[in-house]
């Protein structure tokens, strides 16, 4: 097995010198899954072209209400999600990104005044930062100083996921969110694949077992995550398919909330939710995730930890909640309605 120093220096080869676009990618893994929806589209009409050459991701994780935040994107690469949450925080927010390639760094900051030009804003409320997403102290990213944290098909490259996801939890407020994009695996990677320097740079090797996913997110005190998005990943060259064997991947987006006291299973306290309908680009309809979708004006019957992380994030203020947890009435049947993503059960406690 390959040290992660090595690692790290085969991502870096990889990305800053052998892959020179996205169409140098063997296949479709590490390139959106999914459609960069209203108001994005609009925003990236306005993102340089070499920035969105770049491009590594598998996904689009940019929720809704970032306004005024502080976000953090690991592994921005090229820049293309640090400008485009540029847009959305306004020149009020932030955005930090962190990357160790510095060939993709180099592309992200040369673009900078263009990008502001094109905003309109009067100084930059974007900063790069060259660094390893497993040490964001060395990066200077204080203790519960970020709202959001972001990523884009990068925490699957890293060797040491258990300390991205301490990371993670050091650096976000109370109430924070986590919301990134990532390659999934059905099962644990076999160690011959790990050492595959192609496989890993294509986003596979390093995959994630959903499995040790959710145990990460326990050992940092988090009991339930959320599913937004899911696709099964279709293997395009025949001797990836060859070397991949039986393993199925999955393209998946995730919502993870840093806040305390959220239970491993969802729990009925007879609480009520309904969404007002003001995030200007969602007027009809909130998705949490690929469980909840919340209906403007329409009350609806949600779990315990469901309503916590609406009411402990920065979504409060969207929603009118009825109800708290003096009573308590067993399990809450979770799952029971329409499924947006059905095609296996992968959601946290939330199931």
């Amino acid at each position: 097995m390959i040290s992660p120093e090595q690692t790290f220096e085969q991502i870096k080869e990889y990305y800053g010198k052998t892959l020179k676009s996205s169409k140098d990618l063997k296949n479709s893994v590490c390139c959106p899954a999914e459609k960069d929806a209203y108001p994005y589209r609009e925003i990236l009409n306005l993102i340089d072209e070499e920035i969105k050459d770049r491009f590594y991701g598998c996904g689009s994780p940019i929720p809704p209400a970032l306004s005024g935040c502080t976000v953090l994107d690991l592994g921005c690469g090229s820049g293309r999600d640090v400008y485009l949450v540029a847009r959305l925080v306004g020149e009020r927010g932030r955005v930090i990104g962190i990357d160790m390639t510095a060939e993709q760094l180099a592309i992200a900051e040369r673009h900078l005044l263009s990008q502001m030009t094109k905003f309109n804003y009067s100084q930059p409320n974007v900063v790069f930062q060259r660094g390893y997403i497993e040490d964001l102290k060395k990066a200077g990213i204080e203790d519960r100083s970020i709202d959001v944290v972001i990523s884009n098909c990068v925490i699957n490259l890293s060797p040491d996921k258990k300390r991205v996801f301490a990371e993670i939890f050091r650096v976000l407020k109370p109430g924070g969110e986590l919301f990134f994009s990532d390659i999934f695996a059905d099962r644990r990677i076999p160690a011959y694949l790990e050492s595959d320097p192609s496989l890993y740079g294509e986003c596979l090797s390093g995959a994630l077992y959903l499995e040790d996913f959710r145990r990460l997110l326990a050992q940092n005190g988090c009991l339930d995550y959320r599913v937004v998005t899911k696709s099964k990943i279709t293997l395009s060259d025949p001797l990836v398919q060859a070397k991949a064997g039986m393993i199925n991947f999955y393209s998946m987006t995730i919502r993870v909330f840093n806040i305390e006291g959220l239970e491993d299973r969802c729990e009925d306290f007879g609480q009520i939710a309904v969404y007002e309908g003001t995030l200007p680009e969602f007027p009809h309809q909130f998705l949490l995730d690929d469980q909840h979708v919340f209906f403007t004006g329409k009350p609806q019957t949600l779990c315990g930890n469901t309503a916590a992380m609406l009411e402990q994030s920065r979504y409060k203020k969207y929603f009118k909640l009825y109800g708290d947890r003096t009573t308590h009435f067993g399990l809450f049947p979770c799952g029971s309605g329409e499924v947006i993503q059905p095609e296996i059960n992968t959601s946290g406690a939330c199931c």
